[in-house]
């Protein structure tokens, strides 16, 4: 039934590829896989192959690449892809000696795919599960690996339906799982070559802590200037994570503070913008999901400006009551100084400018899921996010360490930002619970790596 099931799908796709640009993307991909392949393929070489289906499973995979690269240059590594949100983002790595989509998983796929590549060692990033390649490498002996993975009692391996699907987990070697629930719910169904080490997108990023970028715009928009209504320049403090900060104070004022919505989509900017129009001794910086002319027009049309001008620099112009907004890739150093809004235009720079913050908020919790927590919570820094993140187990440990705080409405995140704004110890005891959740949830890549046999 599986593989009747992968050529439906693989007809699918296909139809699908005339109707849609991402699926046309894989499609493709797919299909030119083997051509990489019998071009890249070094037969005298030994392959560990390393497979993520989308960016934020490459994201938990990363370290592992980069630590065998590092220690074991006698391997090549082989990435591959199902996804095209990962594959278009990350096919110029240097990490990889090869990089490319995974085809469908039917039989005479799987089995061309690995008499191309003859691997040494497969790891499966999280939660990729493919019968016929899975089943062909543990014929053949191949170490095979699942990290970071993480099970649930809902998953059809723990139905009575999927008893007979759930053979394929018998193909690992060995499971390095997230938590105790997950060793358990393989145990039930007799996989007892398991291993707690927690998540290894804890160490990349920590990693990408390390590697933060100075970013001159955004130092020059968060560096405190003028108090509003008249108050005189504060000094600077050191905040906890070691740099300059805008917060600051007069009598009878809230704080001031810089608060980072990464990831953003409308539903949470319907949210914290209209609480930041009202409380303009915020700074606040949006890096929206969704980087396109009409999403970002449409950030700027919520941010209480009637009217708009915009200045060679890119500023836009301050309304009745608005906001003085700029957007980074079109303004200076000048302009952003001047300005309490800046929209990030552009991607590949939210991770470091967290860095700038006192509060982060992450988007996508009134959609399809909360995005990357860990990259705000590591410069210690309280965050926010929507209801959908039960299936997130860094948000539930954030949640329970203090360093994390889900909200389901305007008048709840109202109520935290308030508490923020006036509380700087809670504050300040926020954003170290998150940070010190992060530092101590590190270290699962060398847990995999001391158990792997190289």
């Amino acid at each position: 039934m599986y593989n009747i099931a992968m050529y439906f799908v693989q007809l699918g796709v296909a139809i699908a590829a005339i109707f849609d640009h991402k699926v046309r993307l894989m499609w493709r991909g797919e299909r030119a896989a083997f051509k990489t392949l019998k071009q890249k393929v070094d037969p005298n070489a030994k392959y560990v192959w390393v497979h993520a289906a989308s960016l934020g499973e490459f994201e938990q995979g990363r370290p592992i690449i980069e630590r065998i690269r590092l220690e074991h240059p006698e391997y090549k590594i082989l990435l591959t892809f199902f996804s095209p949100s990962g594959y278009q983002v990350r096919k110029n790595y240097q990490g990889a000696d090869i990089i490319t989509y995974l085809p469908i998983d039917t039989v005479t796929n799987a089995r061309r795919f690995l008499r191309t590549i003859r691997p040494v060692m497969a790891f499966f990033i999280k939660y990729e599960f493919w019968y016929n390649y899975l089943h062909i490498l543990k014929h053949r002996g191949v170490p095979t690996y699942s990290v970071s993975s993480i099970f649930r009692p809902d998953q059809i391996f723990f139905r009575w339906y999927g008893r007979a699907y759930s053979r394929v987990l018998k193909c690992f070697t060995k499971f390095f799982v997230q938590n105790e629930e997950s060793r358990q719910l393989l145990a039930k169904i007799g996989i007892t070559e398991t291993e707690i080490v927690g998540d290894t997108r804890f160490d990349r990023v920590m990693t990408i802590k390390s590697l933060a970028k100075q970013l001159p715009i955004v130092e020059a928009f968060t560096t405190p200037h003028q108090l509003p209504r008249g108050g005189e320049p504060a000094d600077q403090e050191a905040s906890p994570r070691g740099k300059a900060t805008g917060r600051r104070a007069c009598s009878g004022m809230a704080l001031e503070g810089v608060f980072v919505a990464g990831s953003s989509w409308p539903p949470d900017e319907d949210i914290f913008i209209r609480y930041f129009n009202e409380h303009p001794e915020w700074k606040l910086i949006i890096a929206p999901h969704v980087i396109g002319e009409d999403h970002l027009q449409q950030i700027i049309s919520k941010l209480s400006i009637p009217e708009q001008t915009s200045s060679p620099s890119g500023e836009v112009g301050r309304g009745v009551g608005g906001r003085r907004v700029v957007r980074f890739t079109q303004t200076t150093r000048e302009e952003a100084a001047k300005a309490d809004t800046l929209i990030i235009d552009c991607f590949g720079l939210l991770s470091s400018i967290y860095n700038y913050g006192d509060v982060a908020y992450i988007g996508g919790g009134f959609g399809v899921g909360i995005h990357n927590t860990l990259e705000a919570a590591v410069w210690d820094m309280p965050v926010i996010f929507g209801p959908n993140n039960k299936k997130f187990q860094e948000a539930q440990g954030l949640k329970a360490c203090g360093g994390g705080f889900e909200i389901k409405d305007y008048d709840e995140f109202a109520q935290l930002m308030d508490r923020f704004a006036s509380d700087e110890a809670f504050l300040k005891e926020s954003g170290s619970n998150a940070g010190h959740f992060v530092k101590d949830q590190a270290g699962a890549t060398d847990k995999v790596l001391a158990s792997v046999k190289l």
